[in-house]
């Protein structure tokens, strides 16, 4: 059946070199705007979705069932920008494949990384705003609010090295979910390879940039909320949730892991495999 059919490696590796990565440098800045904002929505529904989820999940199936779960349900994020069409940042790190074979300059690189990062928080930062206003993180009694809290100030509290590795594995498995979609000739082969990617990153505890463009200011938000703070036992800890702290020991080290992830772990050693080797025997 075509839903299980899938393209081989080397197919997919020509299909995003040649075509849709090319493709993506040569978008006009509306669109990789509106694309870039869509993405940033979209990534962080399946952000508020796991907060939902899990909130009080663990006290009745586990830690890691928790986890498992929450990353099961955030995997409907990508699961929009593949289907639905969005430009992500993270899995815009594939297009380095076509800088790798020529086939598109390094500054058209940048400008369409450039444009769809600040395109993505900007669509993020909407959503935090919408999720604030509807009251939802109320929800039980603000248990919902206390659990968007916490990871905010968890993921604040790492130190640079761990948010950088943690950046590294998380966009090599985001960057194969994009890759094994690209093999997919239907929408349920689709939803199928984005799903136990994202699932296992987000279990695992990984990070990723555009996601924390919408946990981190979600946390900043009720960072206010007293009953909030009482509820998740922070009190008196929040000294670290700040926006510059958010920006220099989480954004730019987990931006730059998944950069890595991306951009050498699964472009630049695919390319080597298939593309250059293609090229060499030619």
């Amino acid at each position: 059946m075509e839903e299980f059919e899938c393209r081989t490696p080397a197919t997919i590796a020509d299909t995003l070199t040649r075509t849709v990565c090319r493709q993506k440098t040569r978008e006009s800045i509306l669109h990789l705007t509106i694309l870039g904002f869509f993405a940033g929505v979209y990534i962080g529904f399946g952000a508020q979705l796991a907060i939902m989820v899990t909130y009080d999940l663990a006290a009745f199936v586990g830690v890691g069932m928790s986890k498992l779960i929450g990353g099961a349900v955030f995997s409907v994020g990508l699961m929009l920008v593949v289907v639905a069409g969005a430009e992500l940042f993270t899995g815009n790190n594939l297009i380095f494949l076509s800088v790798l074979d020529r086939q598109v300059r390094i500054r058209k690189l940048l400008r369409n990384w450039t444009i769809v990062y600040f395109a993505n928080l900007v669509g993020s930062l909407l959503l935090v705003l919408l999720m604030y206003w509807s009251g939802l993180w109320k929800t039980d009694g603000g248990l919902v609010g206390a659990k968007a809290l916490s990871i905010a100030n968890a993921k604040v509290n790492l130190t640079f090295l761990q948010a950088f590795a943690r950046g590294i594995l998380c966009n090599w498995l985001v960057c194969l979910a994009v890759w094994m979609a690209v093999s997919a000739r239907a929408v349920a082969g689709k939803v199928f390879a984005v799903f136990f990617p994202i699932m296992a990153f987000v279990a695992s505890g990984f990070e990723h940039s555009v996601a924390n463009m919408f946990f981190i200011p979600m946390g900043l938000v009720l960072k206010g909320q007293a009953t909030v703070v009482s509820t998740a036992g922070l009190t008196g800890a929040l000294s670290n949730l700040t926006i510059g702290r958010m920006i220099i020991r989480n954004l730019v080290p987990v931006t730059i892991g998944n950069i890595i992830g991306g951009a050498f772990f699964v472009a630049t050693l695919y390319w080597l495999v298939y593309i250059r080797k293609e090229k060499s025997a030619s």
